[in-house]
């Protein structure tokens, strides 16, 4: 396998575009969160059905995860790039004119999957297209951008429907994916071919021996876990909560504090320039320190709204600043393989959101709001254990050169 040369530092604008593009796409996969009810009565599905819209999308993302992110490592990015855009722009059109369910659930997932393709494609191509020494400064820019996307996508899908209903959501979203054609595919850089003998049944089955063989994968991928565990548990509650008394909070008031996790966004890129100064194991360990602490100020909601919004800027902060220097560590062990790596980390992802969203529900069945904050703390303790357990022989206890680890 011919190893690309050493990239040159990119322009601020092109890493911005990687940001941009990033945050586009994935926004794709979670305009349908807001809109249930009118697909419910669309279609005539009924209210404990319904979800299914939203699982459409998700076994789309993990199908897009397994077998089109790997791709990345075997054909031209940018023309891959190209080819995965134009099909979500087509995906999009024929969810916005579905005219049955079965249509509307085919479009959505493989608008899941092409989304979740282009993004975690996109995250791959700009640690390729970065100079070692800003590896994390342009994935945690990329990060940030995903993060504001999946914030804003809510909002701006509440906004449209509003005015144009839900097909509009949709069929916006198409035009403003294929304005984004032009700028990537003229502004994105050119990387130098490598070339890859492994066909595609084969590159898809190295997966299993990169997870086997790399350790920082291992235990990155086990943190990123727990730490999108606890994430998931409390937004997974915080609805239930703040809509049942003494709250009884609109749906459009409770999404307004997903907002106040804009801030970490700004943790995103930071936490990346350090990792390329070699503190990768400092900032976990100050993440998941504000992660644990952050559920103390969350356990706290019923008696001021002002300790929620500190718990929520806290828990965000952490979130960000851990799954960025898990990336760029992971990013940084085989050059060759980034788009496998970037699937099978957020695998690890997947399974912790999963288990987060199954927990939470439970807990606040059983225990209420004190008892999802609880089991929050108590898996937020856990991965600092882990991670205690664990970083001895890991990178970014100092600096070193990407790929020796």
């Amino acid at each position: 396998m011919k190893m690309p040369d050493s990239p040159r530092v990119l322009p601020r604008s092109v890493v911005w575009l990687f940001a941009l593009a990033s945050g586009m796409s994935v926004a794709n996969v979670y305009y349908a969160q807001p809109l249930l009810d009118a697909l419910a009565q669309e279609f005539n599905i009924s209210q404990g059905a319904v979800g299914g819209v939203i699982t459409a999308t998700q076994i789309g993302c993990a199908l897009a995860l397994l077998l089109l992110v790997p791709l990345g490592d075997r054909v031209d990015r940018r023309r891959l790039m190209a080819v995965q855009l134009l099909l979500l722009v087509v995906a999009l059109i024929a969810t916005g004119t579905a005219q049955s369910a079965s249509a509307l659930l085919a479009a959505l997932l493989l608008v899941g999957m092409l989304g979740t393709a282009m993004t975690q494609g996109l995250i791959a191509y700009a640690a390729s297209a970065a100079a070692p020494e800003e590896q994390g400064r342009v994935v945690g820019a990329a990060q940030g951008g995903v993060f504001i996307g999946l914030l804003l996508a809510r909002v701006f899908s509440g906004a449209v429907s509003d005015l144009a209903g839900w097909r509009g959501v949709y069929l916006s979203c198409a035009v403003l994916m294929l304005g984004l054609a032009a700028p990537l595919w003229y502004r994105l850089p050119v990387l130098p071919a490598v070339v890859n003998s492994l066909s595609y049944p084969r590159l898809i089955a190295s997966m299993v021996t990169l997870l086997r063989q790399e350790k920082v994968l291992q235990v990155r991928g086990l943190l990123a876990l727990l730490m999108f565990a606890a994430f998931t548990t409390f937004w997974s509650a915080l609805v239930l909560a703040l809509s049942a008394p003494p709250f009884q909070f609109s749906h459009t008031l409770i999404g307004a504090f997903g907002l106040v996790g804009v801030v970490g966004a700004l943790a995103a890129g930071r936490a990346g320039q350090w990792v390329d100064r070699g503190y990768a194991q400092r900032t976990s360990a100050v993440a998941l320190m504000a992660l644990s602490v952050a559920w103390w100020p969350l356990s706290l909601m019923e008696r001021s709204l002002w300790a929620l919004v500190i718990g929520i800027v806290l828990l965000d902060l952490a979130g960000q600043a851990l799954h960025v220097t898990s990336q760029t560590l992971i990013l940084r062990t085989r050059p060759h393989a980034h788009s496998r790596l970037i699937g099978l980390y957020m695998m690890f992802y997947a399974v912790g959101s999963g288990l987060g969203a199954i927990g939470s529900t439970a807990a606040y069945a059983y225990a209420g709001w004190q008892g999802v904050c609880l089991l929050g703390a108590a898996v937020s303790l856990t991965a600092l254990i882990f991670w205690w357990m664990t970083w001895r022989g890991m990178p970014g206890v100092t600096t070193l050169p990407p790929g020796v680890y």
